[in-house]
């Protein structure tokens, strides 16, 4: 152990609650990327990563002597010759990021800064949803969230190389570079200054995220059966009142949009034998809900569902149940068979057992509580 009077102060209590804040949130943003069901707490850790790139952006400038982006800029040449001496095993010592890292870090800001701000995209073009809702189609956003995943993919690629680059250095140097990102400390060597600690900044940044967290999570812990938790509102779908009528009478009036156009028109051609019922609708009836479900159909793209259950389809296909098309397939094929044979649920057709917004027609990914299976 190095004498507390040879140590100097490298990394700020900011910096540290910086690093360690981000290392949680990107990593509850991967653990949770790709599931409809926890789509708000990466949605939260999202933004969460936005505001924490926006302190650090700050802090460069502002912060302690070694977070200040100027303390660790280095040229091309250095960063070559850094890589030189490294290779060879005599790589020289920096108290603060040594040339390579440093690279490192602006590369992965940069990356952090893309992934958060496709994400923002996403959620405003595929989900319709956040701050610049309906910026764009949810066809520009389907493409977008394929890139967000390839550049999050490249981060995680990143941070093991940067992780591999810490524990050659802590080799090489004979100190731990991990340790040193947790108490801020590392050996002093010649004349370096310290930094100032700004201790109550360094505690505020996390406590503002515990904050925000318990915030934006409230209405989870707060719900009851008159006010379940829906952390996302779509957009609202059109509504008619013979629409409602006629098909509420039986079942969920689905909304048009779940289905293709050339379904709604097979419905109502058949309607004498509407799956074992006669409808008897008088003609000006059906011609109505004929106009509406054309006008509204899965074709016009209202929101995510209706685009995604669109493109599922074969041109030609003309399914009479939304359980046979391939997108609702796909989404529904990993709930357990005792999930359906609850007594709540009962029916694949029984979608407000799961979805709470079953009744707007929006079916957001994250309204949804599936029972779980006896």
């Amino acid at each position: 152990m190095t004498p507390r009077r040879a140590q100097l102060r490298v990394w700020d209590l900011p910096t540290r609650s910086f690093h360690w804040s981000l290392a949680v949130v990107f990593t509850a943003a991967m653990v949770t990327a790709g599931s409809d069901r926890w789509l708000d707490l990466h949605i939260f850790a999202g933004y969460a990563l936005v505001a924490l790139l926006v302190f650090r952006l700050l802090w460069g400038f502002v912060g302690g002597h070694y977070a200040r982006f100027r303390s660790f800029t280095f040229g091309p040449r250095v960063v070559a010759a850094y890589l030189r001496a490294l290779r060879n095993d005599r790589p020289p010592h920096y108290v603060g990021h040594n040339p390579a890292g440093a690279w490192a870090i602006f590369l992965m800001l940069a990356l952090l800064t893309a992934i958060g701000l496709s994400g923002i995209a996403v959620q405003g073009a595929e989900e319709q949803q956040g701050l610049i809702a309906g910026w764009a189609s949810i066809g520009t956003g389907v493409g977008l969230h394929e890139l967000h995943e390839v550049l999050a993919w490249t981060m995680v690629g990143l941070v093991a190389v940067h992780v591999g680059g810490v524990a050659v250095e802590s080799w090489l140097h004979r100190e731990n570079l991990v340790g040193a990102m947790v108490h801020g400390r590392k050996a002093r060597r010649g004349g370096v200054p310290s930094t100032a600690p700004y201790r109550l900044l360094g505690v505020t940044l996390p406590l503002l995220l515990i904050a925000a967290a318990a915030l934006y999570f409230r209405p989870a812990y707060t719900q009851d059966n008159e006010h379940p938790y829906r952390p996302f509102t779509g957009p609202t779908l059109p509504q008619d009142a013979s629409w409602q009528d006629e098909c509420s009478a039986c079942h969920l009036a689905f909304p048009p949009s779940l289905l293709p156009v050339r379904s709604w028109q097979r419905l109502f051609a058949e309607q004498g034998n509407h799956f074992g019922e006669d409808l008897a609708l008088a003609a000006a009836t059906v011609a109505h809900l004929r106009q509406f479900a054309a006008a509204n159909s899965a074709e016009q793209g209202a929101d995510e569902a209706a685009w995604r259950v669109g493109h599922s389809l074969a041109p030609d296909a003309a399914p009479l149940r939304i359980t046979d098309t391939p997108y609702w397939r796909a989404k529904h094929r990993e709930i357990p068979a005792a999930v359906w044979r609850q007594p709540n649920v009962r029916s694949r057709a029984s979608c407000a057992a799961c979805h709470r917004d079953a009744q707007a027609g929006t079916f957001n990914d994250a309204a949804m509580a599936i029972p779980p299976a006896p």
